[in-house]
Order: structure tokens, then C-alpha cells, then sequence
């Protein structure tokens, strides 16, 4: 602009001052400059004040044990932010309670950007199963990025005379109450995947709840159940030795690592969808500089391809949302499984 050289912030005051060519002392030229020096001080002052992040270490929570889905996907979100952001992001394991302690650790601790904590679908869940849950999930926690989805298989013991979603349908129709499926647990997803058959379908089938995934996955392999929704990573060893017979993925999309598998929909159950899901949030209040720069890395992490390879080991698809997205997501997930325990009667035990 005419008349201006420079704006000059003087530290340590940081009073702003204008610096005009002599030439130019008009009164329009005045004006201009003391808009300018109104604009460029509140950019100067903003640029001066941003806080520094992280310059410290930073705690990544991780609700469940290590070696499963979360935790994996949890050391390489960290791993990735310690390589870009300058300091040691650290996953830090606290189990139990269905996963509800480390969220609860989360909402009582500093909104500084120092405390991060992993969230899955199942405290989507939990926010209708557990009564007087010590958090709202839908406002006690500040999302930064949805971070993987993941598909879980509908698989049958080889005995079960059906080798269609359509023809395990009919079977059921023809002996209701005659077929069982297993679950990791009452209130899992393996079990609101059955649930969610067996409701969109009109079927009695009955649910089997299991101390884990793992002995589920043995009596189905023996026989003593017939059906059971299970993770890729866990069912596709036995798919491949012939020990289950897959039928559909409970995605809205084929999954890449069984692209062979059609979808729930697409095998004739129309409105299915149910996917497994990790994410990445923070403290209710914690600034929204430190949320957006933890949103680009982690995004920029999940694109990565040595990320996806890592990630497919426990059948999960990187994501990358938007705060706002993901926001979104969860307080969908909340409605949709509240919804159905609610009609479906069910209850933890």
C-alpha cells in the first residue's frame, strides 16, 4: 500500500507501530495504515501467543490389552506422531471395565493436548449397556479423528446346510430357535451382529455369550454352535483351512482384505450394517490448535501405505475423518445401538 513500508512488533511489548514513507502523509493514507496495523497486529499477536505443541511427551491411552486391534493401531498412530511432531507419543495400556478406564482417565484429565486417549465401537455401545457410566461419549470427550473402520465375517461350521446368507435365512425360518450363534460377550459386536440378523432378517436365532472371542471361535470350529460374526484376522485361517464356511462381510462395503465376500446388503438383507471402528480423542476444552495439528498428523499418518499394511494384520481399513465427522460418527453409533438393545430387550449381564 502507498505510504506504508512495514508494521513492527516491538518485543518485549508487544506494541505495534507503522513505519510510513515520508512522502505519504494524506489523511486517506493514514487511515489505511492504521487498518493495516490493526490487521497486522492481531496476526502478529496470534502467530506470538500460539502455544508450542507438544513440547513435552504425550500419553496416547489405550482402553484394552496389548496385542489386539486398538492397541495395534494405537502404536502406530504414535509412532507415526513421535517421527513428525518432534516428541515421544506413548501408548499407554489401561484395560478393564469394558474399556471404560481409560476414557474415564481421559475426561479427568488436563485439556492440554497431553492426555490422548483411543476409543472404539464397543463405547459406542457402552453408552446404553452400563448403567451410570461415569462419561457421556457424546459430550465428554473432544474427537480428533476417526482412525480405522473394520469388518466383521459371518461364518458357519461346515455342517449348517446353508452356503448363502439367503439359504442360512431359510433355515432358520424352517427351524426357528434351532440355531445358535456365539459371541465375545453380551454387549460386543459379534453379539449386536447377530442381534441385528436376526431382527432385519425375522429370525429366532439364539445368542451364546462367551468369556471372549477366542473360545467362542473353538466351539464353532467343533460344532457346538453354528454361526458366529468374528474379525477376518481371526476367522480366516480356519476359512482357509476348512474348518468355517464365510457367507458375507457385516460392512457396508466389501472388505479388501475378502473381496470375494459380499456384503450383508448385497447377500439380501436389506439396512445392514455393522463395522467395527478405532478413533482417536482428547479432553473436553482441550485447544483447537493442538486438536487440528494432532487431526493433520494423524490423517497424514493413516494415508500412508506402510500404515495400511500394517493395519490390514488385524483386518482393519485406514479412515482419516474430520473432527466434525467424526463427531458425527459417534453420536450416530450411539443412537443406532441404543436403539437396538432397547427393542432387542438386551442387557449386560
Amino acid at each position: 500500500m502507498p505510504g506504508i513500508e512495514e508494521i513492527r512488533m516491538l518485543p518485549p511489548t508487544g506494541v505495534c507501530v507503522v513505519v510510513q514513507h515520508p512522502k505519504h502523509h494524506s489523511f486517506a493514507h493514514a487511515a489505511a495504515a492504521a487498518a493495516l496495523l490493526a490487521f497486522g497486529c492481531v496476526a502478529a499477536h496470534a502467530a506470538q501467543n500460539a502455544p508450542a505443541y507438544p513440547i513435552k511427551p504425550v500419553r496416547l491411552l489405550v482402553p484394552f490389552a496389548p496385542g489386539g486391534g486398538t492397541d495395534i493401531t494405537a502404536r502406530t498412530i504414535a509412532q507415526g506422531l513421535t517421527e513428525r511432531l518432534g516428541h515421544q507419543f506413548v501408548a499407554d495400556n489401561r484395560p478393564g471395565a469394558n474399556g471404560t478406564i481409560a476414557v474415564d482417565i481421559l475426561t479427568k484429565a488436563l485439556p492440554d493436548g497431553y492426555t490422548l486417549s483411543m476409543i472404539s465401537s464397543s463405547h459406542s455401545v457402552n453408552a446404553s449397556l452400563i448403567r451410570n457410566l461415569a462419561y457421556d461419549l457424546t459430550r465428554d470427550v473432544l474427537p480428533i479423528t476417526q482412525a480405522t473402520t473394520q469388518p466383521y465375517a459371518l461364518v458357519v461350521h461346515p455342517s449348517v446346510q446353508a452356503k448363502s446368507v439367503k439359504e442360512l435365512v431359510a433355515l432358520a425360518k424352517a427351524k426357528p430357535g434351532q440355531i445358535n450363534y456365539g459371541s465375545s460377550g453380551t454387549g460386543g459386536l459379534s453379539h449386536l451382529s447377530g442381534a441385528l440378523f436376526s431382527q432385519l432378517a425375522q429370525i429366532d436365532i439364539v445368542h451364546v455369550p462367551y468369556k471372549g472371542g477366542n473360545p467362542a471361535m473353538i466351539d464353532v470350529i467343533a460344532g457346538q454352535i453354528q454361526m458366529l460374526y468374528s474379525t477376518i484376522l481371526q476367522s480366516q485361517p480356519h476359512i482357509k483351512a476348512g474348518r468355517l464356511r464365510p457367507l458375507a462381510v457385516t460392512t457396508a462395503k466389501r472388505s479388501r482384505a475378502a473381496p470375494e465376500l459380499p456384503t450383508m446388503q448385497e447377500a439380501g438383507v436389506r439396512g445392514y450394517e455393522v463395522a467395527g471402528w478405532y478413533g482417536v480423542v482428547a479432553p473436553l476444552k482441550t485447544p483447537q490448535g493442538v486438536v487440528d495439528r494432532l487431526n493433520t498428523a494423524i490423517v497424514d499418518i493413516l494415508r500412508q501405505p506402510e500404515t495400511a499394511t500394517r493395519l490390514a494384520a488385524d483386518g482393519s481399513e485406514p479412515v482419516g475423518s474430520t473432527p466434525q465427522q467424526f463427531a458425527q460418527h459417534i453420536r450416530s453409533e450411539v443412537a443406532k445401538w441404543a436403539k437396538l438393545t432397547q427393542q432387542m430387550n438386551i442387557r449386560m449381564d
